[in-house]
Formats: C-alpha cells, sequence, structure tokens
C-alpha cells in the first residue's frame, strides 16, 4: 500500500513536469493570430491570444487549452469593451506589450451578477485585474499598477516619475471621474438604453441638459487640460490622455458627433490614435461603434427584468 502511494506521488510530479514544459513552450514569444471571442451564458468569457496593434504579437502567448483553469503567471483582464474603463485598461496594456489573458464578462447579458464573477469581484462592476493571488478593481487603479510594475520596460511618458508631471496626471485622473466620465457616459445611457429599459423616447429637456454638461467638461478638457499642447501633460502622451479619449468615444458611438466644432480636439484625437495605433484604436472600440445593436441584445436578454431596476435608477 505504501508503495502504491509513492509511486502515485511519483507520476503526480512527472505529470506537473510535463505540464510545465508544455506551458513554457505556448509562452514563447511567436507570432499568432487573434482568436475570436465566444461567450458563455452566466459566466465569464472563455480566454483568446493577445496580439499587438500591427497584428505581430507583443508579449507571452497563452493557448486557452493548456489553461487549467488559468495559468498562475499571466495576468488576467476581466473586461467588457462596451465599458470605457476597461477600453482604456486593453488599449494601455496592448500598446504597451504587458501580456494578459482576456476575460469578458459581458455586460448586456449580465455576467457581472454571475456567482462565477462574484468570486472575483464582490464590486460586480469591470474592469478587473488578477496577477497571481492579487485582485484590483477600478480603471485607475489598475492602469497605474501597470505602469508601476513594468516600469522597466514601459515608456516614462505613460505615467512620469517627474513630480509635477505625475502630478498633471493624477490631476486629469481625478478630475474626469465627475466630469467627463459622469457627463459622457449619461449621454450614451440615455441615447443608447433608455428607450429599452423605460420603453418611451427620451424627454428632450433631459437630453439636451445632459448634452450641455457634457459640452461644458469637453470645454475644460480643452481650456485647462489641453490648453496649446499636443496631449494633456505636455509633448507625449500619458494615462491622461487614454482615459480622456476612451470617455470621449462612448457618446460618439451613439451617433453623436462631440468633436463636431472642435479641431483642437479633432487633432489631438488624432495625435493619440497615432500613438496608440489606428488598428489597436479601431479594434478596442469595434463594440462601441456598433452600440445600436446593443438595446435589441438586451431585449433578447431573459435577465433584462433584472437589469431594469438598475438603470431605472440611474435614469429617475
Amino acid at each position: 500500500m505504501r508503495l502504491l502511494c509513492i509511486l502515485s506521488r511519483l507520476i503526480q510530479r512527472l505529470l506537473n513536469q510535463i505540464q510545465s514544459t508544455i506551458t513554457k513552450i505556448y509562452v514563447l514569444p511567436i507570432p499568432v493570430y487573434p482568436l475570436r471571442l465566444t461567450a458563455r451564458r452566466g459566466g465569464v468569457l472563455s480566454r483568446r491570444r493577445i496580439t499587438g496593434e500591427d497584428g505581430r504579437h507583443r508579449g507571452r502567448v497563452v493557448e486557452a487549452k493548456h489553461l487549467q483553469p488559468s495559468d498562475p503567471d499571466v495576468m488576467e483582464l476581466y473586461l467588457d469593451l462596451h465599458s470605457q474603463p476597461c477600453r482604456s485598461v486593453f488599449l494601455f496594456a496592448k500598446a504597451v506589450g504587458i501580456p494578459f489573458e482576456f476575460k469578458l464578462v459581458d455586460l448586456a447579458a449580465g455576467q457581472q451578477y454571475s456567482e462565477e464573477f462574484g468570486k472575483i469581484s464582490i464590486m460586480r462592476k469591470v474592469p478587473v485585474m488578477k496577477d497571481g493571488s492579487f485582485i484590483l478593481t477600478e480603471s485607475v487603479a489598475i492602469l497605474k499598477y501597470l505602469a508601476q510594475k513594468h516600469s522597466s520596460s514601459v515608456a516614462d511618458h505613460w505615467y512620469p516619475a517627474e513630480l509635477k508631471q505625475r502630478a498633471c496626471v493624477n490631476e486629469y485622473l481625478s478630475w474626469q471621474h465627475m466630469n467627463l466620465r459622469t457627463h459622457g457616459s449619461k449621454v450614451f445611457l440615455l441615447r443608447a438604453l433608455y428607450p429599452v429599459i423605460m420603453g418611451s423616447e427620451v424627454p428632450k429637456e433631459k437630453m439636451d441638459a445632459a448634452i450641455e454638461d457634457l459640452n461644458q467638461s469637453l470645454n475644460l478638457l480643452e481650456e485647462k487640460f489641453l490648453q496649446k499642447k499636443p496631449f494633456i501633460v505636455g509633448e507625449k502622451i500619458s494615462l491622461a490622455d487614454l482615459v480622456a479619449v476612451v470617455e470621449i468615444m462612448q457618446p460618439v458611438g451613439t451617433g453623436l458627433d462631440v468633436f463636431e466644432g472642435r479641431p483642437k480636439l479633432i487633432a489631438w484625437r488624432e495625435r493619440v490614435k497615432k500613438e496608440i495605433g489606428e488598428k489597436l484604436f479601431d479594434e478596442a472600440h469595434e463594440a462601441i461603434m456598433k452600440v445600436t445593436s446593443l438595446p435589441q441584445k438586451m431585449k433578447s436578454n431573459s435577465d433584462l427584468e433584472m437589469l431594469i431596476p438598475k438603470f431605472r435608477k440611474i435614469f429617475s
């Protein structure tokens, strides 16, 4: 009996070594093509490979079939690219070549309320980062963590070490929560989801007030933060620019051209796209630019009744 136990342990140890070797083979820096994401109802999406904005590999490759259930050495990002904070984290990680495993949490399907996701984050919001056993929520916290953890390979301009420049990045990130983010999100929700949730068109006065608030935030972005500089902090792109552009693109996805009549903002957006990579920028915003299909998707969701009270709190 004792001999059987010893043999069993030896076999298990050998299997572990084989699995470790296979995993190392599959994380070599070799070119791959992206995999399509496939949703699984009631839970978190399966994984996909991650490539750079030019279609070439920009970090270690992780193949889903070798994860049981996940490779502990690879950071996991729980995201839905309909969400602007998720896009900022996704764009940053891909733009600077930080390897990660993409796990989609389908917000329209209510997957954030699933038991599976609840085990990852009691907050039930995305993005969420899982780096080994360390779990972090809030996009700004995740962005800063990534920039600082990978400071040896990430260019300093993203989150400058120089005191005053870093303070300027932090200033914008602190300001945007209750300004550009709040007002851009409200316009998006009113235009994209209000008719589905409330069963009627948005009252004109409510929409006009929301757009006016958004315009005031855009004015401040131009006059206070951008001024005559190429980017928010100066000559180079930073986390502040990344967070700003994804927020502005949110109402754009509903067909509202908030850049119209704002040549300074248009020029800034084009500079940001160029720095990130236009292909990567478009990939990140593909879902939001097709947001007109979202209401129909929500209508076909059997859990819509559970979501309606939560949205009505926002719209009331």
